[in-house]
């Protein structure tokens, strides 16, 4: 059976799944690619000028007319089908500058992560010789994300740009810190504890600065001399911000216990959960998250929500339930940077999710007829599509992986929705 099939637009029933041959600027339709819903919808495409559109057999839920059923006489546009198109054009015309402020946000927010991770990185090349300047540094950039935290009523966790292989501790280290402070603010945290667990994410893994290099990169695995060796990093990241004494005292346990577990099956001293502070378990359940999906094997990453259905599975006994069910909650199902078939037969990628209607992502579609810089981002529950699984990037077609460009590298940075 054919894929698809060349019709004449005089074939086309409801239920068809058809592609237009006109450039997305000379239609009133958002995607050049969708399943016809109303008979009004086969109106507009006959008086788009052309007289032929494909229809994708496999994504129809019936199939074209048969050519001698078809009445080729073409009548004039009816007064409802003209307002419906002027309708339709307003719209589109509205969806398109939604887009363009939702890519400025993402540019701003862009932009703010940058800064962040450029921080980041002079911070902890202070560590060493300047750590009292380091920690300063570090009470500045957590101060002012929690102050953007607690003061927008519209946070929303956008999808940023693929980190460097060579700067990984940056931005493991300020995702870590971002979903920490996150989750400590859903769980009604007061401020001070909000910018303690920040301050902890940020240096947690500031051991590995005295691990040898070719022990971490090692592609071969770790010999049991090295891997205890490694496993001793939260102590020597304790060690080395015990140098600064502005460093508060208690945010020291979190970054001792991040690779702890409450079954007393973590490292670095196997200590369980009674002996666990909230700040080292909530540490250790967003740590583990994020190693998940950027482990330093990468061909075992997880993509994010295959990452959380596993803490949330496999995990039960050894981090604290309440912050997982929190973590998934404040992420959505589908967190940005997922890859999903929708509905519609299409391809996406989950750009950014609003804290307040987690359902409803917005979501970068794959259109071939549209330019990748007009790409359509659109919001699930305006356009009335579900989305029906998450899929690896890997498994994405060539064209749809390039145009998509799904992130090896998953970082998260919040802003405001300026379209309240």
């Amino acid at each position: 059976m054919k894929k698809s099939c060349k019709v004449s637009v005089h074939q086309l029933q409801v239920g068809n799944f058809v592609r237009l041959p006109v450039a997305w600027k000379d239609h009133p339709f958002l995607f050049s690619s969708f399943h016809i819903k109303q008979a009004a919808q086969i109106e507009l495409i006959k008086n788009l000028g052309i007289e032929h559109v494909i229809v994708d057999l496999e994504r129809s839920e019936t199939a074209p007319l048969n050519p001698e059923a078809v009445n080729p006489i073409k009548l004039p546009p009816s007064p409802e089908i003209h307002d419906l198109k002027n309708d339709m054009d307003l719209y589109k015309a509205e969806q398109i500058e939604v887009q363009k402020k939702l890519r400025r946000d993402i540019h701003k927010t862009e932009q703010n992560f940058t800064r962040s991770v450029a921080m980041m990185r002079s911070l902890i090349s202070k560590l060493r010789n300047r750590p009292l300047n380091a920690v300063d540094d570090a009470k500045v950039l957590v101060h002012s994300m929690v102050e953007q935290l607690l003061t927008s009523d519209n946070l929303v966790l956008h999808l940023m740009s693929d980190a460097k292989q060579d700067e990984s501790i940056y931005y493991h280290s300020l995702n870590v810190a971002i979903l920490s402070m996150l989750i400590a603010k859903e769980m009604e945290w007061d401020r001070s504890e909000i910018e303690l667990v920040g301050l902890s994410a940020l240096f947690h893994d500031v051991g590995k600065l005295k691990v040898p290099p070719q022990i971490l990169k090692k592609t071969t695995p770790w010999s049991a001399p090295e891997l205890n060796f490694i496993k001793q990093h939260p102590l020597l990241g304790v060690d080395l911000l015990k140098l600064a004494e502005n460093f508060p005292e208690a945010a020291l346990p979190a970054i001792t216990n991040h690779h702890e577990f409450l079954d007393g099956s973590g490292y670095p001293k196997g200590l369980k959960e009674a002996e666990l502070d909230k700040m080292s378990q909530l540490l250790a359940v967003v740590n583990e998250y994020d190693s998940l999906c950027y482990p330093s094997n990468q061909g075992k990453a997880r993509m994010p929500y295959a990452a959380l259905g596993h803490l949330y599975k496999q995990y039960k006994t050894k981090l604290n339930q309440d912050y997982i069910g929190k973590m998934i909650k404040m992420l959505g199902i589908y967190p940005p940077g997922s890859v999903v078939e929708l509905s519609s037969g299409q391809y996406a990628m989950v750009m950014s999710v609003n804290l307040q209607k987690l359902l409803c992502p917005k979501i970068l579609v794959y259109d071939a007829l549209v330019p990748k810089d007009q790409a359509p981002i659109v919001d699930l529950e305006v356009e009335g599509i579900t989305i029906v699984r998450c899929l690896p990037p890997a498994a994405l077609p060539e064209k749809v992986h390039e145009y998509l460009n799904p992130r090896e590298r998953v970082s998260y940075y919040f802003g405001g929705d300026s379209r309240k």
